[in-house]
């Protein structure tokens, strides 16, 4: 689909941006990228490119923090047995792993064995969150001290039935709290700070599940009686979970991942180590945060997609390679099986997409769909139409009429707040939770045509009768002359690069396709060469460039022709000679 052409900003560079190159020794480009980016200062910008843990907000910079950890040590001092309940997904098994291992260094494996237990929800038999089953049968286990992780903000019957049955909860939680919030002993939430999240927590309401854990067992590190642990030491879960969990990678989330990023290198984890191994790369191989998303996070995802969330767990917590290797097996073998499974749902869903073409927001739905890859295949449905997307499957329920209900999981555009979209159909909803790009609901099976044509007029209502088409946000035209292995090495200097923090992107002059092939099954290789002089007709620098699965919206046409391509530079590693290739994402004639 053609894209919309947009700079991040438009606006004059200041005539200081050279001094501020000079003064952090860095080319004008990356300077200019920076400023375009919102860091107006050299200050600002050393503190993007070096971005150390001293950085970092204090922990009770987090609404209900101090609170919480204060309970949570009082509780662990009397003796009380302890659970943290995290969720099936990346950010919630990465952060239940955090607190579980946190407490085995901090208290020793023999009296955390006896004293920490943990409870992972399974997506199908439990679905989302805490649940009564889950906290009564806890509490028949003797739990008297009950920590969510990654969820609870929403679960205020759940809370109330645990103080009933004598549980001290504390709430550990990320996403949107609701009007009415659960009667816990203590709720840390970043996103409690009511919308002043600059000033009220400095950046710390984009924090992913666990990173709000991880700020909560830093602050009863200082609490607990003996020796703290350096808290450095679970970064890597904590980069792992935050990369997964597609938030901003600004502010605190930058800091925490970057410097997590270090130990997925180092691999010390053995879960780790095995996991890399296992999603084909080396095992000290220096990973981006691309890498971990299309990599890592899936696997550990496939778990409580496809199985049981606790396999992934035991492997992030394995003690030694031995143990590990086998459940990082298991987790490659369940993606495989995800894979599969997503890939025959989107051909069923896209077929359905075509069928409603005409709708500007798309709601498709089968009841034989497995409710674990519905959101994966949604995000590739609107990735395809750029529409927004909610995708239905049977949930049984033998007490319920008809004998069960729609279970839907959403994705929308970047114009399309799903969340505010679904309120205003809430009427047809069994329940329903979420955020302005991905939400979760559950419905009554003879509502589905009324939502099919609500959800189209929300968007409408919202966006206009016009099918929208994509925007690729583009940091500045670039030179080939400007391009060299000195500009390369500090883009890298800018990873991680994720939501809030995009992969530069550059915009060519116009320049001559000289050579055309395509090589594999659907890729584009071209030389293309920037024309100059006065009338700039004669050819200047020439450099390679490769479209990937591009071959049929890039025909061989082009050859010969004038162009301008929107790319990012890279340094192609492939024969063992380092070589300067452009990555191509669009083009003008």
């Amino acid at each position: 689909m053609p894209c919309n052409w947009k700079l991040l900003s438009g606006a004059k560079v200041p005539d200081t941006i050279d001094a501020m190159a000079q003064d952090l020794g860095i080319t004008r480009v990356i300077a200019e990228l920076l400023w375009r980016r919102g860091y107006e200062s050299a200050q600002d910008m050393d503190r993007f490119l070096s971005p150390g843990l001293r950085h970092l907000p204090q922990p009770a910079a987090i609404p209900g923090l101090s609170e919480s950890a204060e309970v949570l040590a009082r509780e662990l001092m009397a003796g009380a047995r302890f659970c943290v309940w995290g969720d099936y997904d990346v950010d919630g098994i990465t952060a239940t792993a955090l607190v579980k291992d946190f407490f085995a260094k901090r208290l020793g494996p023999e009296v955390a064995a006896q004293q920490i237990g943990h409870y992972l929800p399974n997506r199908v038999n439990d679905g989302y969150g805490l649940n009564l089953d889950g906290v009564e049968r806890l509490a028949g286990q003797g739990v008297r001290l009950l920590l969510t992780v990654d969820c609870g903000i929403s679960a205020v019957a759940e809370v109330a039935r645990a103080r009933e049955l004598g549980m001290t909860v504390v709430v550990s939680d990320h996403h949107l709290p609701p009007d009415e919030l659960p009667k816990a002993h203590g709720i840390c939430n970043p996103r409690l700070c009511g919308g002043a999240c600059a000033d009220a927590c400095t950046g710390l309401c984009n924090l992913a599940g666990v990173g709000v854990a991880f700020m909560l067992m830093a602050a009863l590190n200082r609490l607990l009686p003996g020796q703290p642990v350096d808290m450095r030491q679970f970064l890597d879960l904590v980069a792992l979970g935050t990369v997964a969990d597609v938030v901003d990678l600004t502010g605190p989330n930058r800091i925490l991942v970057k410097n997590g990023l270090l130990l997925i290198k180092e691999a010390r984890r053995p879960g780790i180590a095995s996991l890399k191994v296992y999603s084909g790369y080396d095992k000290l191989a220096d990973l981006g945060a691309g890498q971990i998303g299309f990599g890592l996070a899936p696997r550990i995802n496939a778990a409580g997609r496809m199985d049981d969330p606790q396999t992934a767990l035991s492997m992030l917590l394995a003690p030694d390679m031995d143990t590990a290797n086998p459940l990082a097996s298991k987790l490659d073998g369940l993606n495989a099986q995800r894979r599969s499974e997503e890939q025959a749902i989107l051909e069923e869903a896209l077929a359905q997409a075509e069928e409603q073409k005409e709708r500007l927001g798309l709601v498709l739905a089968a009841e034989h769909w497995h409710p674990g890859v519905i959101g994966i295949v949604a995000s590739r449905v609107v990735e395809r139409h750029y529409k927004p997307v909610l995708m239905l499957c049977r949930e049984d329920a033998p007490d319920e009429p008809g004998g069960g209900h729609w279970k839907g999981s959403g994705r929308s555009v970047a114009e399309f707040d799903l969340h505010e979209g679904l309120s205003g159909l809430e009427r047809l909803f069994l329940g329903f939770g979420g955020h302005r790009q991905a939400a979760g609901l559950s419905m009554r099976l003879e509502n589905l045509d009324a939502l099919r044509e609500g959800f189209h007029l929300a968007v409408e209502a919202a966006l206009g009768p016009t099918p929208l088409k994509p925007s690729l946000k583009l940091d500045r035209e670039l030179s080939f002359g400007d391009i060299s292995f000195t500009l390369l090495k500090e883009l890298e200097m800018l990873q991680p690069f994720g939501m809030g923090n995009p992969e530069p992107l550059f915009v060519s002059p116009p320049v001559l396709v000289k050579d055309y092939r395509v090589f594999g099954k659907d890729h584009v290789k071209l030389n293309l060469a920037e024309q100059v002089g006065a009338d700039a007709g004669r050819p200047g620098a020439v450099l390679p460039a490769k479209a990937w699965r591009k071959a049929n919206d890039l025909p061989r046409e082009v050859l010969g022709k004038l162009m301008r391509f929107a790319f990012t530079p890279r340094i192609d590693r492939f024969d063992g000679i380092p070589k300067i290739e452009l990555q191509v994402k669009d083009w003008d004639e």
